[in-house]
Formats: C-alpha cells, structure tokens, sequence
C-alpha cells in the first residue's frame, strides 16, 4: 500500500495535497528565542505551532466558554497545516516526510470541558488525509488554562523523514 493510504492515487505526499485541494501556508515564525524545527537522525521536530491565518490567530479564547469544539478542530486543523509548512520549509520538499510518529496538542479549555479527543481530531485527521490511516500517529491531548497569546491550541508534531 502506499503511503497516502490509496492503492488508486498518488504515491507522493505533494501529488496528494494538490489532490486535496490544499496548499501549504507559509511557515510560521518563531515567537521567542526557538526554531521552529530541529532534524534528530531521521526525525523531524516541531515547536509549539500555532492556528495562524495570513499572520493572525485563526481565532482566540477557552474551549467551552468562547469556542465551540468546530472551531477547535479548525484551529487544530490550521495548527496542523502549519506545522506541515514548517517541516516542508525544513526539509525542502513534503515529499521527504515519512509518517507522522507523534502529536502533541494542548488546548485552552474551561474545567468542564471534555471533547478534547473531538478537538484533536482536527489535526489527526488532516494527517489522515495526507499520509494515510493505516499509518497512524501517536497523540497526547491535553487541556490547560491557558496558552501563549490568547490561542485556543498549541500543536507540536513528530515526523519521521528521508535523511
């Protein structure tokens, strides 16, 4: 099988977002003293990324008082968009991306919230799309009080990469 998960379709990870219709917004750029990526043998890490839309936060606030759980998975989902930017930008072509290994995501939530899996699945399932289901990902949800400019979610990613 190959690694997008269709036996019909592309067998590249950028063929696969040109199927998808998505384009890969420009890498985001650090906030403080970090990189965005740093290349440990054959994996990829990102830093905490962010939901921004053409330099802005997609949208700002707590999970479960200011945002709904749809907004949530579109944050995760431009989180997730970003740090496949940023990992292309890295590497110079999406192409060389193996898999997803990890996800990470922290969200901004009240103490009664509880859909952070739904919330998540925003990102998770993006990657699904692009690299495929039979590949899967780990994931580490959480829920915190609060998160660097007022963002709903903080993304970070693990890909395993072509050396």
């Amino acid at each position: 099988m190959q690694a997008n998960g269709d036996r019909n379709g592309p067998r590249k990870h950028s063929e696969r977002l040109d199927v998808l219709g998505i384009q890969l917004p420009t890498p985001p750029t650090p906030l403080g003293n970090y990189v965005e990526t740093s290349l440990v043998g054959a994996l990829l890490f990102t830093s905490g990324i962010l939901p921004f839309v053409d330099g802005k936060l997609l949208f700002t606030g707590r999970l479960g008082a200011d945002l709904t759980v749809e907004q949530g998975q579109e944050a995760a989902r431009y989180a997730a968009l970003n740090a496949l930017a940023a990992a292309s930008h890295f590497l110079g072509d999406v192409d060389r991306i193996q898999k997803v290994v990890r996800v990470g995501i922290a969200l901004a939530t009240t103490e009664a919230f509880t859909q952070h899996a739904a919330v998540a699945d925003g990102a998770s399932d993006l990657f699904a799309q692009i690299f495929g289901k039979e590949q899967g990902h780990t994931r580490l949800v959480s829920g915190v009080y609060s998160l660097p400019v007022r963002t709903p979610v903080v993304l970070d990613v693990v890909f395993e990469v072509v050396v």
